[in-house]
């Protein structure tokens, strides 16, 4: 037996004619469907890459004021090794940053400095409250703590417990990993609409 007959298939599927029509249908099937509004297949496609990378690359800005911190380096130790979530690399500059990861209480003192750092980081960004103190103020409901960072800058995943253990706070960069797949990459460079949060302290002006 010839080696070119035996590589040829002994049998082939002839596709039907439902099958025909409805191939020849799509190109009709997807004009009509951009003409409606619809992303085309390309802008979607686009969106799922771009977010693949943005989720595997995220630039850390631990803003650290109080007890969390401890619990935060021993997360970025190499027991639990960020680096295979694409975590692994914090920067200590906002405009290199792009994951604001708050730890710990927040005073009103220090909320207008918090607010300033997230102004600063260029879009996109998303923040974490890492903390019950972060998330609600936590024990001390005082006139000294914000209670929720969510007063000051927006934000994206909340991480409870005092202090959290370091699987909740893997599952929370899981979490916002997958809310960061499905987002909807803006043309703008946002990655949702910007709202202006009013600091709730007046910051005493420079004589």
């Amino acid at each position: 037996m010839d080696r070119t007959e035996a590589r040829r298939p002994r049998h082939t599927v002839e596709p039907t004619e439902a099958q025909r029509q409805r191939v020849a249908e799509m190109p009709a099937r997807a004009v009509e469907y951009l003409r409606q509004g619809g992303d085309s297949f390309l802008a979607t496609r686009a969106d799922a890459v771009v977010n693949w990378s943005r989720k595997y690359s995220m630039f850390l800005y631990p803003f650290v004021t109080a007890c969390c911190g401890m619990e935060f380096m021993s997360v970025a130790g190499p027991r639990y090794d960020l680096d295979r979530f694409g975590f692994a690399l914090p920067r200590f500059s906002p405009r290199q940053a792009d994951l604001l990861m708050v730890v710990g209480t927040i005073t009103h003192r220090n909320a207008p400095i918090l607010k300033k750092v997230y102004d600063q980081m260029a879009e996109p960004k998303w923040v974490m409250a890492f903390g019950a103190c972060t998330c609600s103020g936590g024990p001390y409901n005082n006139y000294a703590t914000v209670q929720g960072i969510d007063t000051i800058v927006p934000v994206d995943i909340y991480i409870p417990g005092c202090p959290p253990r370091p699987e909740a706070v893997m599952e929370g960069l899981m979490k916002l990993q997958a809310r960061i797949q499905a987002e909807k990459v803006s043309g703008e460079g946002r990655h949702r609409d910007a709202v202006d949060f009013d600091s709730p302290v007046i910051e005493k002006p420079i004589a």
